[in-house]
């Protein structure tokens, strides 16, 4: 049995989903605002993909559960301080 939610959407009916991952670190409101206005727009740009249609999520990951480098994020950030560098 075949259903509206297995059926795969074509064409300009086709919903774009952008899934932004960014580490838990005080990101405002008005941040999150321009990352989803800035992603809309590119989806837009690029891939003449009409604004309605376009949904963006932002997933907020505790540092604790990411890693650069084989490190975990802060660490990975203190040898870059140490050296001098930035993130």
């Amino acid at each position: 049995m075949s259903t509206a939610a297995n059926t795969p959407v074509t064409g300009e009916a086709a919903m774009p989903v952008v899934h932004v991952q960014i580490t838990r670190e005080q990101v405002t409101r008005e941040q999150k605002a321009a990352l989803i206005l800035g992603m809309t727009q590119v989806l837009k740009d690029v891939l003449n993909k009409p604004e309605a249609l376009t949904h963006v999520l932002i997933e907020e990951i505790d540092l604790d559960n990411w890693g650069v480098g084989g490190l975990p994020a802060l660490e990975f950030r203190q040898q870059l301080e140490s050296r001098g560098e930035r993130s």
